[in-house]
Order: structure tokens, then C-alpha cells, then sequence
């Protein structure tokens, strides 16, 4: 007896220390947080902005202390969305302490939806007549685009230039699935509907192989353009140096003039100190995005008049929602309220999400619907804005998206997973059940579908689709007909969805933001972000642990955690819905 009560004793005293030195280290963490995102900045004359997009770009920067600290090496990683690089770039152009910029580059975890509002603000940047130079130990094909904007592309003399063309490549899971007996029980409508092809598949369908050999030549004859713009370089010639593997190395890419120069980072610091204009290197000033961002912005006057940007990143699900999920309810909560609203004048919604939950989908549309018909409402496409993405905006005044944006994907499937022979083969489970009716347990994953079940559940993929025809229909005033041809799940280039008819214009955030101000006949307005962020402390503690999973996972697989996230979200979708095909990784 008295060891049991000792080693309770114990126990209860372990835990207590333990979770005493579990507060400790929070309150440390927190106050790391607050002490690297309080503080003010004051740019020094002569400054130069140092640009590193060594991580992932949201759209909207995040305001949830856990999202910016990396538990994996525990310490502060502050992430900048997408919207402030731009207002941090448009700063820096009129910011006489910024005598230039400096892109510090490499392989960049962002779509191209994102380096192409980047590069677009920097080309603008460059009418200021300021320097920009860039610099890479490595360029993949992503971050040798945005650096052809630079005045001068230096790279390190043993590094590399990525420069054969765009791939995608996909996993599939068909045998793995087999081995283990699980067998994916898949309805869909749709030819180009190949979101469950990694399930059924041991490779892609011709289908599919056209509609990405399309999307890819798309985004890569757009890229070329770009490049030989900037770099005097037939377009032909280019594609020849791809075709024949010809940049080796840096001093072949130096030959074929793709760069300006082979450099080690000293002498590029030697070059920084002349074009800033100060005497010695230990006297460069550097400012980063995250530290640029917290300069005090110049206080412009109040204007009643707002636009709502409303924010919808990530896959649609029911519920809330996240900073990296779009929930039904979350999102509809924050377009009802910039519509009722009499202050809110118009609305832009940033849309970057491949789809999801159908239901959720045509819950968000029928509040973005409502929305237009009282004020101006406008979408805006980042890097990926397909099926669901699209669904919910079809009901926009204007649509603008990305040259490099990949959109369309109009299509339903739907995905049950029976685990029958898995539990009973591999682990030796068994399951029965007790029901009132036949049918009582349709949905189950321990059993297949009955023929009858496939055929109601086939009517209802149908029925979807019907319903999302008649959405982007009404909403593009075109016919059901016309836009079931070009979609049965097939993806788009911005190109081709704008020939289709699918997007109106081909621009960013900004160019969206000044049509909505120009329809709802606005010359002062200012912009508030939507859907409103909750305090740190709240999404502190209802994200810590997923966070501190999350960071351990990016740091042990890099840039293979795709390969994790992809077979996670492939096994765990079930249900209908309106979906891009899985994940466009484009290398």
C-alpha cells in the first residue's frame, strides 16, 4: 500500500512539474512572440530591402502567434501574406531611406499565382529607378522568373539554374490501397474529373495527361514571354536551351546571357555597398519583409467609404473554418456581414482553394448572390482558383485572375472508402450491425455499396453537377450547354479561361481592388480584411498542438511533406464533392 501511494505520490508531483514547465515555456514563447511582432521599425537611410521568400506565402498574413514560430527549432518564423508584400514593395518605391532591393533567392514554396503578383509589383518598383539585383546559389524555374525582373541576375559560381521546362507529377496509390484491401467505392460525372485518380490509378488517364500537358504548356509559353522580355532572348532560343539540356552550370548560363554574372556572396555584398552608397560592407543596412512590415504606414485621411476584402484560402469545408481552411459557416458569416453593412461599398473576394465540400460550396454562393445583388462585387484568383474555388465565384460582377492562375475544374465526384477486407484480412476485425431498414447503413465504410446504393448516390453526383452548371451559367450568362463543354472537371489556364469566358480580365489583387472602387464610384475608400481574425490569445490556444505537428512534419520531410498531406487528404475525402484534381505540384 505504501508503495502505491508513493508512486502516486509521485505521479501527481510529475505532473504537476511537468505541466508547471509546460506553462513556463508557453509564457516564453509568447513573450518571444510579442517582443519580435510589437516592435516598430525605423528604416535607416541608405537601406536596402532585403527580399527571402524562403517560405510558404499566404494570401493574408496571419495574426496567430503559434502560425509564426517554428516549434521544430523553437523560435520566432514570421510568415507575410501575400497582400502586405505588395503594400510592403509600393512602400519601398516611394521610401527614400530604400535605395534598392536586393531578392536573396531560391527555390520558392508559393504558387505561380503569387510569384506573378510579386514580380508584377517589382517590375512597378522599378519605375522609381531604384536598383533591384538578384542573387541565387540555386534558381529553380519559380525564382529565375521573378529574378529576370532585376537589373542584374548574379549567381554563385558552382550553383545552378534550373531551366528544362515544367513538369507535374503525381502519386498513385491504387496498389498500395490493394496490398492493404482498401478499395475506394468512386462516383463522379465528369471525363476530366481525375481528382480520384490517385486512388484508381496506377498513371494518368489520356485525359488527364491533356488537360495538365495544356495547363502547363499554357503556364510556360506565359513564363517565356516574361523571361524573354527581360532577357532579349528569342523565345525559340529558349526553348532550345531547355530542349537540349544545354545550362549545366553557371557559366554556361552566363554564356547563353540568362544571368549577368558568376558571383560569391562577398562579392555581391562589395556590390551592395556601392550601389546603397556607403562606405564599407559593415555599414550595409538591410531590412527584411517581416521587420518592412511593421514600418509605421503614413496615415493617410479617414474615409467612411470601405471595401471589404474578403479572404477565402484553402479547401471549402462545413463549419468555421481556419486561417488555412475555408469553412461554410465562417466564410458566409463574413460576406452577410460586409453586405448588411451600409458603410461596406463594395466587395473583393480573394479566392486560392481548389474546391472541396459541395454543400459548403453552394452555401457560400448563395451569400456571395445575395451580396451582388445589392452592391459591387468582385473576385480575385490567386494561384489556384478551381472547382469549388470556381462554384463560389460564379456570382461576381468581374472575375480577375493571375496569368499564371490554374481555374475551371467545373465537375463533381464523390468517394467511399470500404475497409472491409482491410479489417478483416490484414487486422482481423469484424463488423456487424443492427438496422431498421435495408438501407439503414448506407455510407458505411465496412461494407461495399449495393448496386441500387451507387446508382441514387451516381443520381446525386448528377444532380450536383446540373446545379453547378446552372450556377457558373447564370453567373457568366452562358448556357448550361456551353459551359458543360468545357468543364466535366477539366482545369484551365488563366489564358484560356478568360477565351472561355470563364474570367473576364487578367490581373491581380490591386487591378481587382481598383475596379471595385471604380463600380461602386469611390475615390476615397479604404480596405477592411475579412473574415475578422480572432484575438492571439484565442487562436493561440485552439492551435498550439496542430502547430507544433504541422512544424515538426515541415522540418523532418521539407519539401517532400506533400507527399504526406497528399495520401492524408486522398484516403480522408469521402462524400461529394467539387474538388480540383488533387494537388498541381508544378516543378
Amino acid at each position: 500500500m505504501k508503495s502505491f501511494l508513493k508512486y502516486t505520490l509521485a505521479s501527481i508531483v510529475g505532473f504537476l512539474i511537468a505541466s508547471l514547465i509546460l506553462f513556463l515555456i508557453s509564457l516564453a514563447v509568447i513573450s518571444t512572440i510579442i517582443s519580435s511582432t510589437d516592435k516598430e521599425v525605423t528604416v535607416k537611410s541608405n537601406s536596402i530591402l532585403h527580399l527571402q521568400f524562403d517560405k510558404s506565402i499566404p494570401d493574408r498574413s496571419s495574426e496567430n502567434p503559434f502560425a509564426n514560430f517554428d516549434f521544430a527549432h523553437f523560435k520566432p518564423n514570421i510568415t507575410v501574406g501575400l497582400t502586405d508584400i505588395i503594400r510592403d514593395i509600393k512602400l519601398a518605391k516611394t521610401d527614400d531611406n530604400i535605395r534598392g532591393i536586393f531578392l536573396d533567392l531560391s527555390i520558392i514554396p508559393a504558387g505561380y499565382g503569387a510569384i506573378e503578383e510579386i514580380r508584377n509589383a517589382l517590375i512597378d518598383f522599378k519605375k522609381s529607378k531604384k536598383f533591384i539585383i538578384s542573387y541565387a546559389n540555386y534558381y529553380s524555374h519559380g525564382s529565375y522568373y521573378l529574378a529576370t525582373v532585376a537589373d542584374s541576375i548574379f549567381l554563385n559560381p558552382q550553383g545552378e539554374l534550373a531551366f528544362l521546362g515544367l513538369r507535374s507529377e503525381q502519386l498513385f496509390f491504387k496498389g498500395a490501397l490493394e496490398k492493404l484491401g482498401l478499395e475506394p467505392q468512386i462516383i463522379r460525372h465528369g471525363k476530366f474529373k481525375s481528382a480520384v485518380e490517385p486512388l484508381t490509378n496506377d498513371r494518368m488517364s489520356d485525359a488527364n495527361r491533356e488537360q495538365l500537358t495544356t495547363l502547363l504548356s499554357a503556364l510556360w509559353n506565359h513564363m517565356l514571354d516574361g523571361i524573354s522580355e527581360k532577357r532579349h532572348i528569342d523565345k525559340a532560343e529558349l526553348n532550345r536551351l531547355a530542349d537540349g539540356l544545354v545550362i549545366r552550370n553557371a557559366q554556361l548560363a552566363l554564356e547563353h546571357k540568362l544571368i549577368d554574372g558568376v558571383r560569391f556572396k562577398d562579392e555581391i555584398l562589395t556590390s551592395l555597398t556601392k550601389l546603397s552608397g556607403v562606405s564599407s560592407q559593415k555599414k550595409l543596412e538591410f531590412v527584411t519583409l517581416s521587420k518592412y512590415n511593421k514600418v509605421p504606414k503614413a496615415k493617410k485621411g479617414f474615409s467612411k467609404n470601405k471595401i471589404a476584402l474578403v479572404y477565402a484560402s484553402g479547401e471549402i469545408n462545413m463549419g468555421l473554418g481556419d486561417n488555412e481552411t475555408i469553412g461554410s459557416e465562417g466564410l458566409s458569416k463574413a460576406i452577410r456581414e460586409a453586405r448588411q453593412d451600409s458603410s461596406v461599398k463594395a466587395i473583393v473576394l480573394r479566392i486560392d482553394s481548389p474546391g472541396g465540400s459541395a454543400l459548403a460550396s453552394d452555401i457560400i454562393w448563395r451569400e456571395l448572390s445575395l451580396a451582388a445583388k445589392v452592391k459591387p462585387l468582385i473576385v480575385s484568383m490567386g494561384s489556384v482558383a478551381a472547382s469549388g474555388g470556381y462554384y463560389i465565384a460564379a456570382p461576381a460582377d468581374t472575375i480577375l485572375a493571375d496569368a499564371t492562375t490554374i481555374t475551371g475544374s467545373i465537375g463533381v465526384f464523390g468517394v467511399l472508402l470500404n475497409t472491409k477486407n482491410f479489417l478483416n484480412n490484414k487486422l482481423g476485425i469484424t463488423s456487424d450491425v443492427a438496422k431498421t431498414n435495408l438501407h439503414s447503413d448506407l455510407g458505411s465504410i465496412y461494407r461495399p455499396l449495393l448496386p441500387e446504393e451507387r446508382e441514387v448516390i451516381q443520381s446525386g453526383v448528377e444532380n450536383i453537377y446540373d446545379v453547378f452548371l446552372s450556377r457558373v451559367a447564370e453567373g457568366r450568362k452562358l448556357t448550361k450547354a456551353s459551359v458543360d463543354s468545357i468543364g466535366q472537371g477539366r482545369v484551365w489556364s488563366a489564358a484560356d479561361a478568360k477565351r472561355l469566358g470563364l474570367v473576364d480580365l487578367i490581373g491581380g489583387l490591386d487591378k481587382a481592388i481598383e475596379i471595385a472602387a471604380a463600380k461602386a464610384h469611390l475615390k476615397e475608400y479604404r480596405i477592411v480584411d475579412l473574415p475578422k481574425v480572432e484575438d492571439p490569445l484565442t487562436l493561440l490556444m485552439n492551435d498550439f498542438s496542430s502547430k507544433i505537428k504541422a512544424s515538426v512534419i515541415s522540418s523532418e520531410l521539407g519539401n517532400e511533406q506533400n507527399i504526406y498531406y497528399n495520401l492524408k487528404n486522398a484516403i480522408s475525402r469521402q462524400g461529394i464533392l467539387t474538388r480540383m484534381p488533387y494537388e498541381i505540384n508544378i516543378y
